[in-house]
């Protein structure tokens, strides 16, 4: 199986010229997951070797801008990008309580319309993953203010016994939220492939004892 990670941005909030703000893309059999998207991440993109139509995955570590500005311009490039396909799966974005709020209002704002779907599953924080005065109870930003059809995603709260948060799991991965201490509340991600299952040639050593 071929992975391989390519870094967009390492600038942090002081991205520059030559240096994006945070993102970073895992490619695997011709996916793309994207972990962060920082304001200019889309043009990023274009300097490198990957394509952008093939993001099936966002992930959002925490909502500093530096993290996720670029996320409504890259949404828009990509179905500038895009044929109308009734049939394209949507591209599934993870983060932190209050992102999908913040991308349906980005868009509605702007008159945005996206010609692909997508879904975004939020993870609720916990209060001791960042100082007690910057926390924000962010339950308020409900569902109710978003259309059903946009509100699909999963609610996803931390589970106790395995102190992660279960993302994906599918044939080959298992990807998991971990909860990371920040000036707001912030989340890691780990990427775990399965065992697979090694393929021998029986006759070939059989032939060679």
């Amino acid at each position: 199986m071929s992975m391989d990670i390519t870094f967009l941005g390492t600038g942090s909030a002081y991205p520059s010229p030559t240096r994006g703000a945070s993102a970073l893309v895992l490619r695997r059999e011709g996916e793309c997951w994207l972990f962060d998207c920082g304001e200019g991440t889309q043009t990023q993109f274009m300097k490198s070797h990957l394509k952008a139509g093939r993001i099936t995955k966002i992930f959002i570590t925490h909502l500093h801008g530096d993290h996720f500005f670029g996320l409504p311009g890259l949404l828009c490039t990509l179905s500038l990008q895009s044929s109308p396909d009734s049939n394209k799966p949507p591209v599934d974005i993870y983060g932190p309580l209050g992102l999908r709020n913040f991308i349906w209002r980005t868009m509605e704002l702007s008159h945005s319309q996206l010609v692909f779907p997508y879904v975004v599953h939020e993870l609720v924080p916990t209060q001791d993953q960042c100082p007690a005065e910057e926390f924000k109870d962010l339950s308020c930003l409900d569902r109710d203010e978003v259309p059903s059809e946009e509100a699909q995603g999963r609610i996803l709260h931390l589970d106790p016994v395995e102190n992660s948060y279960l993302l994906v799991d599918d044939e080959q991965f298992v990807v998991k939220a971990f909860r990371l201490f920040h000036r707001i509340p912030s989340f890691g991600f780990v990427v775990e492939e399965k065992p697979r299952t090694g393929k021998l040639n029986v006759q070939k050593l059989k032939e060679i004892g």
